[in-house]
């Protein structure tokens, strides 16, 4: 017979299957700091004992770098970690480790600041999303028909996505068929292609520490 860990292997193995490694390459505008992006599917991750997706996005611009390291679980597509590193020039710069304890509903929040670390507990919150691993979850799982909603919880309130439309999407001088999604109250704004892999387009809405716009210049698979 085969044994439990040789099964837990081939099922991670062909769960991870779904999750294709890729690269998506993003101009963003943010409040006076516009840069580049990169969103990074590294694809089966092991991280402090758990089997997870690891997404990889970083930001950089003239005065302000971010990288976020998110491992999310690989069924649900949540958040098990969060590790970031940032530097926003004059407003601060440091690394924080966010711990998503489901079982607890507790969210643990590490930051270091130099020699200075502080901690930070927030209570009571279910299953929380993160925006990265909502996108994957909905291209992998989402049925992509108009009206379908899909509930996104973040630490401090629930928001409900929904696929408003089949629309267009100009991009330099491409024009791409894609789907439009929105968050109720208009939080966040979602523009998938329509093409097989479903990549975001576009993403607008509270990305890091402010409101961001990022629109796809390449992608790599």
């Amino acid at each position: 017979m085969l044994s439990k860990l040789f099964l837990s292997s081939i099922i991670f193995y062909f769960m991870a299957v779904g999750a294709r490694a890729e690269t998506i390459h993003y101009s963003i505008r943010q409040m006076g700091f516009d840069g580049q992006a990169d969103m990074n599917m590294v694809g089966p991750k092991e991280y402090k004992g758990h089997k997870t997706y690891l997404i990889v996005f970083k930001a950089h611009g003239v005065n302000y770098w971010d990288e976020e390291d998110i491992y999310l679980n690989p069924k649900t597509f949540r958040p098990v970690y969060v590790l970031r590193d940032f530097s926003l020039g004059a407003f601060g710069h440091g690394k924080i480790l966010e711990d998503y304890v489901t079982s607890k509903g507790e969210i643990i929040i590490t930051k270091t600041d130099k020699d200075r670390v502080t901690k930070q507990i927030i209570h009571n919150t279910g299953k929380v999303d993160n925006i990265y691993g909502l996108i994957y979850r909905y291209r992998h799982q989402g049925s992509f028909k108009t009206g379908d909603t899909v509930k996104m919880t973040l630490p401090t309130r629930v928001l409900k996505m929904k696929l408003v439309k089949q629309t267009s999407l100009k991009i330099d001088k491409k024009t791409y068929d894609a789907y439009f999604m929105q968050s109720q109250p208009p939080k966040y704004k979602i523009w998938f292609d329509a093409s097989k892999n479903k990549i975001p387009l576009r993403i607008t809405g509270t990305i890091g520490f402010i409101n961001s716009v990022m629109t796809m210049t390449s992608y790599e698979e």
